[in-house]
C-alpha cells in the first residue's frame, strides 16, 4: 500500500500515532508509556515526522514539554480524524467481543467533573483498562469543534455544529452556610433577612456562562463580599463559615458542615447536556461511556436534586 502524500512530504498512520500521543500528553516519556516504547524512540519519531513534513510541529521546553505549534494544531485535526476512522474500521470488523481500547477525552464543568464525574469515571476506567481517558473538569467551555474533547458535559445545549447531544440530567442549587455561621449570626427566617449577610459569588464579567449568574436573579438586593471564577473555590470559601454561597446540591449536601438556607424558597434548577462530535459518536468506546454516564446520572437523581447526600454507583 502506498503512503499518502501531502504538499510537505510523506505521511503514514504509524507516524501519526506517535504524534497524537505526544500532542495529548505533552511529554515524550508519557507518550512512550502509552505506546510501550522507549521515550527516545518517541522523540526520534517526532523529529522524523517533522523532517518529512518540512515543518515544526512542537515547541519543546523543559518546563512546558511539547506544545503544539500552529502547524501542529492543523495536523492534529487531521490525525484525530484518521484515528477515528481507523478505530471505526477496526471495530466494524472485530465485532463486539473485543475489549474496549483507544483514547477518550471528556470535558465537563468544574464542579460536576470533580465532585461527581471523577469517582464515576474512575470505576469505568478500572473495568475498561484498555482505554486511555482524559478528564477535563474546567471552569470554561471545552470546544468539541476544535477537537479539545470527544465528549462534553455542559450547562447549555449546543446550538450549532456537527454534534449529537442529549439532556443528561437536571440538578439543583441551594443557598448554603455553615452551622457555625448560624450559631454566630442567628437564624434566617425570610428572604428579606438575607440583605444583611455576606455572600460568595462568581466574577460576573469572567463567568463563562450566563447560567452561572443566579445570585442576583435569585436573591435581589444582595452583594458579594468575595467572588471567584471557580465553584470549587466558592465551596471551600463557604466552608470557612464567614459568608453564604449558592452551590450545587451534589457538592454541598454530602458535607454535613453545610446547611441549606430557606430550601423551599431559594432553589435553582439547571440542566447538564451530554454531547459528542458526530464523527466519533458511533465508536464503541464512546457509545459505552455515553450509556454509562446516562445510567449513573439516572441512578443519582436524588443526589443531583438535593434529596440525598449519598452517591450511587452502577456496574460499568
Amino acid at each position: 500500500m502506498q503512503k499518502s502524500t501531502s504538499r510537505f512530504g510523506v505521511l503514514n498512520w504509524d507516524d501519526l500515532r506517535y504524534f497524537l500521543e505526544v500532542a495529548r500528553t505533552q511529554r515524550a516519556s508519557a507518550a512512550a508509556r502509552r505506546l510501550n516504547v522507549d521515550h527516545t524512540t518517541v522523540a526520534r519519531r517526532v523529529r522524523e515526522l517533522e523532517a518529512a513534513l518540512g515543518t515544526i510541529l512542537f515547541d519543546k521546553s523543559r518546563v512546558d514539554g511539547f506544545t503544539l505549534t500552529t502547524d501542529g494544531q492543523r495536523l492534529l485535526r487531521h490525525a484525530d480524524a484518521v484515528e477515528s476512522a481507523v478505530h471505526a474500521a477496526s471495530e466494524q470488523f472485530a465485532g463486539t467481543t473485543q475489549s474496549l481500547s483507544g483514547h477518550i477525552r471528556i470535558g465537563s464543568t468544574e464542579g460536576f467533573g470533580c465532585f461527581f464525574l471523577a469517582p464515576q469515571i474512575a470505576r469505568f476506567a478500572a473495568v475498561h483498562d484498555g482505554l486511555s481517558i482524559d478528564m477535563l473538569p474546567v471552569p470554561h467551555f471545552v470546544s468539541l469543534s476544535k477537537r479539545e474533547a470527544d465528549m462534553a458535559i455542559t450547562l447549555e445545549r449546543p446550538e450549532r455544529g456537527q454534534y449529537v447531544f442529549t439532556k443528561l440530567c437536571d440538578y439543583r442549587l441551594r443557598l448554603y452556610g455553615t452551622r457555625d455561621y448560624f450559631e454566630r449570626r442567628g437564624p434566617i427566617r425570610s428572604v428579606a433577612d438575607l440583605r444583611h449577610h455576606p455572600f460568595i459569588d462568581y466574577v460576573a464579567d469572567l463567568a463563562f456562562s450566563h447560567e452561572l449568574l443566579y445570585l442576583n436573579r435569585t436573591i435581589p438586593n444582595v452583594t458579594a463580599s468575595l467572588r471567584s471564577t471557580s465553584v470549587i473555590a466558592q465551596y471551600h470559601a463557604a466552608l470557612q463559615g464567614n459568608a453564604l454561597a449558592i452551590l450545587p446540591c451534589f457538592m454541598a449536601t454530602p458535607n454535613t458542615t453545610l446547611v441549606p438556607i430557606l430550601p423551599d424558597k431559594i432553589v435553582v434548577t439547571r440542566h447538564f447536556w451530554l454531547s459528542s462530535r458526530e464523527d466519533v459518536r458511533k465508536l464503541r468506546r464512546i457509545v459505552t461511556l455515553w450509556d454509562y454516564l446516562r445510567a449513573v446520572a439516572d441512578a443519582n437523581r436524588t443526589l443531583l436534586m438535593g434529596e440525598s447526600g449519598e452517591m450511587a454507583y452502577v456496574e460499568p
